[in-house]
């Protein structure tokens, strides 16, 4: 069974007449105590991003709306303790958002590519998050390694591949929730079998929001049952 919430939207936010600035208020009220982290890894991006081909071009002008307040969006569907697996961290989203964000859950960052995995311990090192641990590979060599509470992922492969993966790392009562395309429900019978061996049948389609002028984000949510 899929339950959908009503209002769901593309899950990349668009700009809106005006784009959101890092001196925007509204951006420190929403990050709370994460605001300067959450600005610090922002700044990162902008100055090398582009160079260590992580982000676009033409992304960086819209990198609060399309990627930082994008990956916020999960943050209100995470656990605030325990462990939160990261799979496929890239360039650190959502993975370094959560991790501000939730400054009392160990997060896992799970990424395979060697140049990705320095790019993010330098970003851990100079943001002092001493609540992330980084882990090159990918995620079935960790599988049975540990167990956590939820594990995240944004635009990394259909559920089927990615429950596969996921839920192997998930402790039981866990879940997986990932930052998913507004076509998500079309990805959830291809994904039934793996889901069922799990017991995480009953998939929620959820909406996840930042700042008000910025579109909503669909966030797919599947709870591991045994």
């Amino acid at each position: 069974m899929v339950s959908v919430d009503d209002g769901i939207q593309n899950d990349v936010p668009l700009s809106g007449p005006t784009p959101v600035a890092s001196s925007d208020p509204d951006l420190r009220e929403y990050f709370g105590s994460a605001f300067e982290t959450v600005l610090g890894f922002h700044d990162m991006l902008v100055d090398q991003g582009e160079l260590r081909g992580l982000i676009g071009p033409r992304e960086l002008d819209k990198l609060w709306e399309r990627h930082i307040l994008n990956s916020a969006a999960v943050v209100a569907f995470l656990p605030h303790e325990g462990t939160i697996v990261d799979l496929g961290s890239g360039a650190g989203l959502p993975g370094i958002i959560v991790a501000a964000m939730r400054p009392d859950a160990e997060v896992i960052l799970i990424e395979p590519m060697e140049r990705r995995c320095t790019w993010l311990a330098e970003v851990v090192e100079t943001l002092n998050l001493g609540n992330v641990e980084i882990k090159r590979g990918r995620a079935e060599e960790y599988h049975g390694a540990f167990q956590a509470d939820a594990v995240t992922a944004r635009a990394v492969a259909p559920l089927d591949r990615l429950a596969r993966w996921s839920f192997p790392l998930i402790r039981k009562g866990g879940a997986l929730v990932a930052l998913k395309g507004q076509r998500v429900a079309d990805e959830v019978a291809p994904a039934l079998k793996i889901l069922r061996k799990y017991g995480a049948q009953d998939v929620e389609i959820l909406v996840g929001t930042s700042l008000p002028r910025c579109e909503s984000t669909t966030v797919l949510r599947a709870t591991r049952k045994k």
